[in-house]
């Protein structure tokens, strides 16, 4: 049987779109593999050149007598091209797409940006020759190199910026030809990195020194690397210091060498994480973020490629940096759901950073104060290695957490989003001079309806998941689609207050102006950060203690260390407790505890309040305490009751279409296929389910949710339904997404 591969040409100038068909020799079916590095012949010369193989098929795609042999495998081909390529195999066998859309995550297709270049005029002559001929020049006449000559006579450097000489001396190009061509001048061109930090002023900052706690998770990963290379997980309580832990071990790998990754979850993280970082790298660190131009963009991924950074700083896609020799990948706050892709293919970071280390020999470190419950789960089985680092930097207290009831605030007539207690502190801070942080947890905003008077929320009784509000005035369950009618009374304590919530961040800032008409106020949204700087701005505003109160969404309570806030307050707690996800406990726990932990990070010690409808919830309660393990193993326990990650994986199968009718038929047919395959009936099938949301512009969405104990027994179950879906041309106005929740 004939075996042909799809072949990628020279990666760094071909569209990644474009492949070519090969036969594969008799001599190397057993050996080829998608990824590899092959020779070929190319173009009516026949010249040797280096090929990617994206796909292998007993199909031929054009006749067969007219496609050419592939010469060799190039077992030895180590470039960062080919080790991405490998990676794109694994993304796309894991996550389910093409290989092309696998290949375009890890290799962007490279746009058609020019370099950017500084010119320099250099005088060539010594000055004593150079008077001579400037006396010379002065005696002809020639005006235009009389000006060159005593400008560049004038600089210390002697030399002159060619776009500052030509504006300036009001000359043109052709004057420098006569003083080229007698070797009078000389004109540089340098090569200049847009973007980065690279032109950011050194500070004088004296370096921290790590103690013992930290030392000791230190030289615990390194010793780890040396033996086991499990991937690290460093569980410290907010404040505990483990950016310069992150630091420390960076140091270790560049002194051997190699070079480094951090993720970070967002932009907003980049304004103070990033200095610190530079202010210990110096040059060697680099950022990756997405409003970075193309220009910048393409800089930064040139610098690292030819090793002139070694530190790349930036959320997920900074992953796949064409180091040469990667030694680690940092993933800080590696509970974020940010390190998840939303498109095609879906994959996590976290799982393919340890892919690529795995790959690559390096060392993966995730860190976060609230560790995902899949990876604490991992380090709890002995799948990850797990640090523990439980007092703050200094020895400096946690900040003194007070619950809200704010069924109790009702009752006393208080409507406000802000409770009296959470009031007079802020008077207090304001009175003293000290900062405060505002945090309207927004997570869950859409949707879900609860009772003010006693938190009853509405809950699907299959999936114990929150039900959404929808226009047609139905709850609707989003993972298996049970319906029910909205309720005009709560069933609970038969109170009229049920209902969705509404507020924002513009609310809330006029509401602190009223209240505290001689604050200053800075509001941290969407709103206030669409231009490209717009988060530093911010941050760095209050970081000068320019305002009194920063009012935010989520963006303002992950990373960011003021010393002078003393105060946190979370104005609603309950939002990201009731999303219509069953993670919505572990979400509320990481926001809660991420916030309250901005409160008391220098001398003076912190409070926060969290305000609620729910006080008795265990994540709430939890968060309160900064007890991790207690919301874990409740958690643990809900998961493994209902059959949710990871206690058992869980594929999402999504569609969607213009076409409804055409939809649901197909996504039924999924359904059927899945049944037909479940023969021993293994698997717990859910839906198909209209999505969350719906319908975006004019595309109807659902879904089917499949849970399995095994994940490489789902993983198959995804590669049969892509043949079946290929296989029936009934999909092809349906549009299939692969999901595994994690």
């Amino acid at each position: 049987m004939e075996l042909y591969a799809d072949v990628i040409v020279d990666i760094s100038h071909e569209k990644l779109d474009k492949s070519f068909q090969y036969r594969v020799p008799e001599r190397l079916k057993s050996k080829i593999q998608v990824g590899m590095t092959v020779k070929i012949p190319f173009g009516k010369t026949n010249r040797e050149m280096t090929g990617y193989v994206v796909n292998l098929t007993g199909q031929a795609s054009i006749c067969a007598d007219r496609i050419k042999e592939i010469l060799d495998i190039n077992e030895r081909a180590e470039s960062i091209e080919a080790k991405m390529m490998g990676l794109a195999a694994w993304i796309r066998s894991q996550y389910g797409s093409t290989m092309n859309q696998a290949l375009k995550t890890v290799l962007p297709v490279k746009a058609k940006v020019q370099e950017k270049q500084k010119k320099t005029i250099r005088l060539l002559l010594s000055a004593e020759s150079a008077q001579e001929y400037l006396t010379e020049a002065k005696r002809k006449h020639y005006a235009a190199r009389v000006r060159i000559l005593e400008a560049l006579l004038a600089s210390e450097s002697k030399t002159l910026d060619y776009s500052e000489a030509l504006r300036e001396l009001q000359i043109t190009s052709a004057t420098l030809k006569p003083l080229l061509k007698e070797h009078i001048v000389a004109v540089d061109c340098d090569r200049v990195y847009r973007g980065g930090f690279q032109q950011m002023e050194s500070a004088d900052r004296k370096r921290q020194t790590s103690n013992v706690q930290q030392r000791m998770v230190i030289e615990g990963i390194l010793e780890e690397f040396r033996t086991n290379g499990r991937p690290c997980l460093i569980h410290g309580v907010t404040g505990s210091g483990k950016t310069l832990v992150y630091m420390e071990l960076i140091q270790s790998v560049l002194e051997q060498g190699k070079q480094v990754i951090v993720l970070i979850p967002e932009i907003a993280l980049t304004y103070q994480t990033v200095r610190r970082f530079y202010e210990y790298f110096g040059n060697q660190v680099s950022i990756l973020h997405s409003r970075l131009s193309q220009g910048e963009r393409y800089d930064q991924m040139q610098q690292a490629r030819e090793g002139r950074v070694k530190v790349m700083i930036g959320p997920r896609s900074a992953l796949f940096t064409p180091f040469p020799d990667l030694g680690m990948i940092i993933i800080d706050e590696e509970h974020e759901n940010s390190y998840k892709s939303e498109n095609m293919p879906r994959y996590h970071a976290r799982e393919v950073a340890i892919q690529r280390g795995k790959m690559e020999r390096a060392q993966v470190v995730l860190g976060s104060a609230t560790p995902s419950v899949d990876s604490y789960c991992k380090a709890k089985n002995g799948e990850y290695a797990l640090f523990s680092m439980t007092q703050r930097y200094e020895n400096r207290p946690l900040p003194k957490v007070e619950i809200v009831d704010l069924r109790e605030e009702l009752k006393a007539g208080n409507r406000s989003m802000i409770s009296e207690p959470l009031a007079k502190a802020m008077q207090q801070r304001l009175q003293r001079g000290e900062q405060i942080m505002l945090f309207l947890n927004r997570r869950g905003y859409a949707g879900f309806v609860s009772c003010r008077s006693c938190g009853y929320v509405a809950k699907c009784p299959h999936c114990d998941v929150s039900m959404s509000l929808h226009n047609h005035g139905k709850l609707v369950c989003h993972y298996c689609g049970y319906e029910t009618n909205a309720y005009q009374q709560c069933p609970s304590c038969g109170s009229p207050y049920i209902g969705g919530f509404k507020a924002g961040t513009q609310q809330i800032e006029k509401m602190v102006k009223s209240m505290f008409p001689k604050s200053r106020v800075l509001r941290m949204d969407f709103d206030t950060t669409r231009k490209k700087e717009g988060h530093t701005e911010i941050l760095e505003a209050f970081n000068r203690r320019e305002a009194d109160i920063l009012i935010g969404t989520q963006m303002i309570v992950k990373g960011h260390d003021f010393p002078n806030v003393t105060l946190v307050g979370v104005l609603a707690a309950d939002l990201s407790l009731n999303d219509v996800d069953f993670r919505s406990g572990e979400r509320t726990f990481q926001l809660l505890t991420q916030a309250v932990g901005r409160a008391g990070r220098g001398a003076v010690p912190g409070e926060a309040f969290i305000q609620t409808y729910q006080p008795g919830h265990y994540s709430i309660q939890a968060a309160v305490s900064q007890d991790y393990e207690a919301f874990y193993e409740e958690e643990i326990s809900y998961r493994t009751l209902m059959k949710y990650p990871p206690a058992s994986a869980m594929m999402a199968v999504f569609g969607g279409s213009t076409d409804e009718q055409l939809l649901e038929q197909g996504m039924k047919y999924i359904g059927e296929y899945i049944s037909r395959l479940d023969k021993k009936n293994v698997l717990q099938v859910i839906g198909p389910a209209p999505e969350s949301v719906s319908r975006v512009q004019d595309i109807y969405r659902r879904v089917i949710y499949i849970k399995h104990e095994d994940r490489n027994l789902l993983t198959a179950l995804k590669d049969k339904l892509e043949e079946y879906i290929e296989m029936n041309s009934g999909f092809s106005n349906i549009h299939i997404q692969f999901d595994f929740h994690i």
